[in-house]
């Protein structure tokens, strides 16, 4: 279980490349053009000579920079990831807002990211290569399981008779029932016109929940 592990962004797995200021432009093409064909074409566009053709290099270009496909995705996640976040956590401290009104923001926040082309295009796609990629199948655990920690936090505050491992297990619940409406109500998917309506659902459901569940009925759930 990683649940006991203090709460914070993991750290860098790589080291950028592009040190100087011209090998840090070339190299902000390349992730630029990289993230783009995720996005926009899938995993089975990002290969390295794909990449090349976007951002108008040539193979041994992008290569000097990223000699395997390996590294290049570990570049990509570290910074897409370790941003947001912090980002959400840095928000909610510096305006201290309740834990009520931090989980509405989150839970809000999360489903709005959900509706855009890049964050739905993105889980689906990094979902697909954690299969087979160990280092992307970690790093998304990781990344989950800070968002867990997170919510955690404010789950044990709105219902303090909740122990860290009840509040850590209905985090990974508000996390999960966030996350399924990708597929149904992301980006260009069936349901999408539907996601008001479910963010105004998950809003009222789910803080109702960690407000008035106990832990004697989590422990029935069990049996």
């Amino acid at each position: 279980m990683t649940r006991n592990k203090p709460i914070h962004a993991p750290a860098p797995a790589v080291t950028r490349p592009g040190v100087y200021a011209c090998g840090a432009d070339t190299v902000n093409a390349i992730l630029e053009a990289a993230l783009y064909l995720l996005i926009e074409e899938g995993s089975s566009a990002f290969t390295l000579r794909r990449i090349a053709s976007e951002c108008g290099l040539k193979l041994g270009n992008v290569s000097r920079h990223f000699p395997r496909k390996e590294m290049l995705v570990q570049v990509l996640l570290e910074e897409l990831l370790l941003p947001s976040e912090a980002l959400v956590e840095k928000s909610i401290r510096k305006a201290g807002m309740s834990a009520e009104d931090a989980l509405t923001l989150i839970i809000e926040g999360s489903l709005d990211e959900i509706k855009t082309k890049r964050t739905t295009n993105l889980s689906i796609e990094l979902w697909a290569m954690a299969n087979h990629n160990e280092f992307v199948a970690d790093r998304l655990e990781a990344s989950y399981h800070y968002v867990h920690q997170l919510l955690a936090q404010f789950v044990a505050q709105l219902n303090p008779k909740l122990s860290a491992e009840d509040a850590y297990t209905v985090s990974v619940f508000i996390s999960a029932s966030i996350d399924g409406s990708t597929m149904l109500a992301g980006y260009g998917k069936p349901w999408s016109s539907l996601m008001p309506q479910m963010k105004g659902l998950a809003v009222r459901s789910l803080v109702h929940l960690v407000k008035t569940i106990t832990p004697a009925e989590l422990r029935a759930f069990t049996r």
